[in-house]
């Protein structure tokens, strides 16, 4: 069975990420055609990159960029949900996904993005990440508004709109990951 990570991308206190990734979790409940998983960066803590190599040599000095490889390595796709902090994600998601290299590599990912232009700043500096780890990511994504998706600025509350955005990425999430499940034997 196709295995999809929904990526916390914020450790910040009072941080919505959680909340977020939780509702996304939550859609994919009724869902037969992959295994989806939470992957909360709070869980997986990583200093500031302090490998002395870089990640696309495949070696790992430290036992947390082990763990985290591990993690990684075991799923096919990613749903990343981002929040937008000063027109790109944050630098814990930013790290965590600079630590590794081939445990991405031909992988498919789609993006949740919230703040209050709907985190897209964020999701646009993730493609070009993501394009450089070879992810794949998909066309459709959900943006999330301050202004329309969150009452009174704290309470997630998205429109079936909101929820009809994220099927459609999930479709494309789960079918480009089994499509380049060839490239990663």
């Amino acid at each position: 069975m196709t295995r999809i990570a929904i990526i916390v991308g914020s450790v910040r206190p009072g941080r919505y990420s959680r909340t977020v990734a939780d509702w996304v979790l939550a859609q994919a409940a009724g869902r037969d055609d992959a295994e989806f998983a939470i992957v909360d960066l709070i869980d997986h803590p990583l200093p500031h990159l302090d490998e002395p190599a870089p990640a696309s040599g495949g070696r790992y000095d430290n036992e947390h960029t082990k763990a985290w490889s591990q993690v990684i390595d075991g799923f096919d796709g990613f749903v990343f949900v981002t929040p937008e902090y000063n027109h790109s994600t944050t630098g814990v998601l930013k790290n965590a996904i600079d630590y590794l290299y081939a445990e991405w590599n031909n992988k498919a990912a789609g993006f949740v993005s919230y703040g209050v232009a709907g985190g897209v700043r964020a999701v646009e500096h993730l493609r070009l990440v993501a394009a450089e780890v070879q992810l794949a990511t998909t066309r459709s994504q959900v943006a999330l508004s301050f202004y329309t998706d969150f009452e009174n600025f704290t309470t997630l509350t998205p429109g079936a709109h909101q929820v009809d955005a994220l099927a459609v990425t999930f479709d494309q999430v789960v079918a480009w990951s089994e499509a380049l499940a060839p490239l990663r034997k």
